[in-house]
């Protein structure tokens, strides 16, 4: 469990021990502007989740996005069709 305690313009999020392993140590995000904070929070109202719970989502969404193959990945993975000639330029 993540205890969340908000003051002034500084949200600071810790453990609390609840028998499981402790996810995080602190995570402080200083200056986030008030529409951004009640987005937030309508955002999270609207998953049925608490303002922390959303955050911790977003967090998630955009760190652990699948990594991007490299060129050399995607033309392996190519299905081998067709012949070489079927892909050789003609100038008309």
């Amino acid at each position: 469990m993540i205890a969340m305690i908000a003051s002034g313009d500084i949200l600071e999020l810790w453990p609390v021990s609840g028998g499981r392993k402790t996810m995080a140590t602190n995570l402080i995000v200083r200056n986030v502007d008030e529409e951004i904070v009640q987005s937030l929070k309508e955002q999270a109202a609207k998953h049925g989740r608490s303002a922390e719970a959303e955050h911790r989502e977003i967090l998630k969404a955009a760190l652990r996005r699948p990594r991007k193959r490299s060129f050399y990945e995607v033309l392996a993975a190519m299905p081998n069709v067709g012949e070489d000639s079927d892909f050789e330029r003609h100038s008309g």
